[in-house]
């Protein structure tokens, strides 16, 4: 990591996983399991400080964190994650947990393990080129994820009346910048099964 930011990732992880039939972040990949992946990659890249937002009294996901030896403190609950991914986003923004040197922090989805390093590399090497801007990777004229957010336009999230990531982002477009990628993978999320074997694949 750049001495020019510290980051800060939030590993979306409350979700019910309806469509895959099974909960996605457990499932297998490469030598450990999704959840691991992503936090192992995150680590290799520098990260200052790793969270996941989890649902109240999940077990399995727990266990999991536990064998992977995550810190406990680190997960943060969402009390209502049927409201969908962006309240799990505006409780990681309530978190008091955060540590204070974080500069920027990284909105990371809970299934796209397929994420190249390369390609997160690249985007962390344009978060420090623009360092003031919010930064969201596209990849064929379509926007993806994760998308990085300075420290000032992440505490606003605590007082958003927005419903969805997109909508609150909307009226900070002149912070904006988009870091073109040749990964669709950015695009790409892991909903069924169908998914998963594919991308497992490739």
């Amino acid at each position: 990591m750049s001495d020019k930011i510290s980051l800060g990732v939030v590993i979306l992880g409350a979700g019910a996983s309806s469509r895959m039939g099974k909960p996605k972040l457990l499932l297998p990949w490469k030598e450990t399991t999704i959840v691991g992946h992503l936090i192992s990659q995150w680590q290799q890249l520098g990260a200052t400080q790793i969270t996941i937002v989890v649902r109240p009294n999940d077990t399995a996901l727990l266990e999991e964190l536990k064998r992977l030896n995550f810190p406990r403190q680190n997960c943060i609950e969402n009390f209502q994650p049927e409201r969908g991914m962006f309240s799990s986003i505006v409780c990681a923004a309530n978190w008091n947990g955060w540590n204070a040197e974080i500069s920027h922090f990284a909105i990371a989805l809970g299934d796209q393990p397929h994420l190249e390093m390369k390609t997160l590399q690249t985007l962390l090497k344009f978060v420090t080129q623009h360092p003031t801007s919010i930064c969201q990777p596209v990849c064929d004229g379509k926007t993806g994820h994760p998308v990085i957010l300075p420290r000032d336009i992440f505490c606003e999230l605590q007082r958003t009346r927005a419903e969805t990531l997109k909508d609150f982002l909307k009226p900070f477009s002149s912070r904006s910048v988009q870091c073109v990628i040749k990964d669709l993978g950015v695009t790409l999320d892991l909903d069924t099964p169908e998914d998963y074997k594919r991308v497992r694949a490739t």
